[in-house]
């Protein structure tokens, strides 16, 4: 299945077509059609990564990313478990525990937002 195939099933299961995603998207109709036909190599980058994070798709395979989770967080995560699974076992456990350690350090731990 191509990119563009890809784009066109996920618009269609998104929204109610391809013309309301245009007008969400601020994409003229005519130039998402021709895009969804003949393939999005044309496409301005910046216009297609605005879809895929849309449509929560990774713009690199177009595979499907977490609902309602920002875009550079998947991506970033996927990028630390990618260079983790390179490791041999001691490297993964050296990794691990200097984050157990790091977790621990109170400059470094995430503040937890109050609702």
């Amino acid at each position: 299945m191509t990119k563009a195939e890809i784009l066109k099933r996920e618009i269609l299961e998104q929204y109610r077509s391809v013309r309301q995603f245009a007008m969400e998207m601020n994409i003229p109709y005519s130039t998402l059609v021709t895009a969804l036909e003949r393939g999005i190599e044309g496409m301005a980058y910046g216009t297609v990564i605005k879809m895929c994070d849309k449509l929560s798709l990774n713009p690199v395979d177009f595979t499907s990313l977490e609902r309602d989770a920002p875009l550079g967080a998947q991506l970033l995560e996927n990028r630390v478990m990618q260079n983790y699974l390179k490791l041999n076992q001691e490297g993964r456990d050296k990794i691990l525990e200097l984050m157990d350690d790091f977790v621990q350090i109170e400059k470094y731990r995430q503040k937890n937002k109050k609702k």
